[in-house]
């Protein structure tokens, strides 16, 4: 199956735009992940918020970041 991912809110692809190299790439491959697994994906790359809405936590050399995301199954 594959899924889609819907932002919380418009701004967060604006702050992801902001982090550093080392965190968007990990945020680029949970992506691909969730995309393919969807809502199976758990810790510690995401974090079950309820109705559907996940953080993702990517993390880098630089850190570690987050947003929250809903999944819908496609």
């Amino acid at each position: 199956m594959s899924y889609e991912i819907e932002y919380f809110h418009p701004s967060i692809k604006e702050d992801i735009e902001e982090w550093p190299s080392s965190i968007k790439a990990d945020y680029r491959r949970i992506s691909l992940l969730l995309k393919e697994y969807g809502p199976t994906v758990r810790m510690p790359h995401t974090k079950a918020m309820g109705d559907g809405l996940f953080e993702m936590r990517p993390k880098g050399r630089d850190g570690i970041s987050s947003c929250q995301k809903k999944i819908k199954g496609g």
